[in-house]
């Protein structure tokens, strides 16, 4: 057990640094912008999702949910708006390093712990521990500074951070949260990445791409680091704990940080009291999740004998 609880924590760490990794990545895709990149991220993931759904033996519940769509119309609808929430968050993580909102989607990866864990309450009724009562309290003292100082959260903040929840609550709704209903959103935004990777004229992606023939094997790059980032992801929620898998989550907003950082971006003086109270938020669902993880691991071993 202990084995692959150590696997899983290297698959997690490795799902991180490759999507912190593919945060900057697009900033070498230039000059291609970043509906094009979007595009170009779709067309060479989806061949990678599929063919881990049909090995993972996901393919019939792909199957079955198309069925369910036949016989119910109004599930097309649905799955077009999860479909469409998914695309936004994938245009806006390839976008925002290349016109210097890096920091701007950082931060909203690391509110949205704190809005999952406020959704989770609102809508499933789920209840909030001390520690996320006092996150939750922390998130917003940031929050309010944002709004005091800025006048309002910018807007690729409030997109990441309350735009993923309701992606994550529609997919439970319709109970496509696994692999099978992933690569259906990815299937159904086939048609805009096709669009962005033509469209254009003599400023398509293709145009560009023939006057910088070293943009293919950098396009060639991005498909596979970002279906590898996707599939270790993948791989470390099954292997691991659910507390555990949770926590290392907090490793990516870290990194993209990071990222942003080295890409020139800068904490404003007045920014610093809308970061510090959100990341000891963070620190405090981490802590929670520590103590989770270790109460987990007394009672496993006290019912061993250990």
């Amino acid at each position: 057990m202990e084995n692959v609880v150590s696997k899983g924590i290297v698959v997690s760490v490795t799902a991180s640094t490759l999507f912190g990794f593919l945060y900057y990545y697009s900033t070498l895709l230039k000059p291609l912008d970043g509906l094009q990149i979007f595009g170009w991220r779709v067309l060479l993931t989806l061949p990678f999702v599929a063919v881990f759904v049909l090995l993972t033996g996901n393919g019939r519940r792909f199957l079955l949910m198309l069925e369910r769509a036949r016989r119910e119309p109004w599930r097309w609808l649905a799955f077009l708006l999860s479909s469409a929430l998914l695309g936004v968050q994938l245009w806006l993580f390839m976008w925002a390093p290349l016109y210097g909102k890096a920091l701007s989607v950082s931060l909203g990866y690391f509110l949205l712990p704190l809005t999952m864990v406020l959704v989770g309450r609102v809508f499933l009724g789920e209840h909030l521990s001390r520690l996320q009562k006092i996150a939750v309290v922390f998130a917003s003292i940031g929050v309010i500074n944002e709004f005091w100082q800025a006048g309002g959260m910018s807007w690729e903040t409030a997109v990441v951070a309350g735009g993923y929840p309701i992606y994550f609550l529609l997919r439970r709704k319709l109970h496509t949260d696994h692999t099978a209903g992933f690569c259906l959103d990815m299937t159904l935004l086939l048609p805009a990445a096709i669009f962005y990777v033509l469209a254009g004229g003599a400023e398509s992606s293709l145009s560009k791409i023939s006057e910088h023939l070293s943009l293919w094997w950098l396009l060639a790059g991005l498909g596979v680091i970002s279906a590898t980032a996707l599939m270790c992801y993948i791989i470390a929620s099954r292997l691991l704990p659910l507390g555990l898998f949770g926590l290392l989550g907090y490793v990516e907003p870290v990194l993209l940080v990071f990222v942003a950082l080295a890409l020139g971006e800068a904490i404003k003086p007045h920014e610093w009291l809308t970061y510090i109270p959100i990341w000891l938020a963070v620190g405090l669902l981490a802590l929670e999740g520590v103590l989770h993880v270790w109460q987990r691991s007394q009672r496993r071993r006290k019912w061993l004998g250990v």
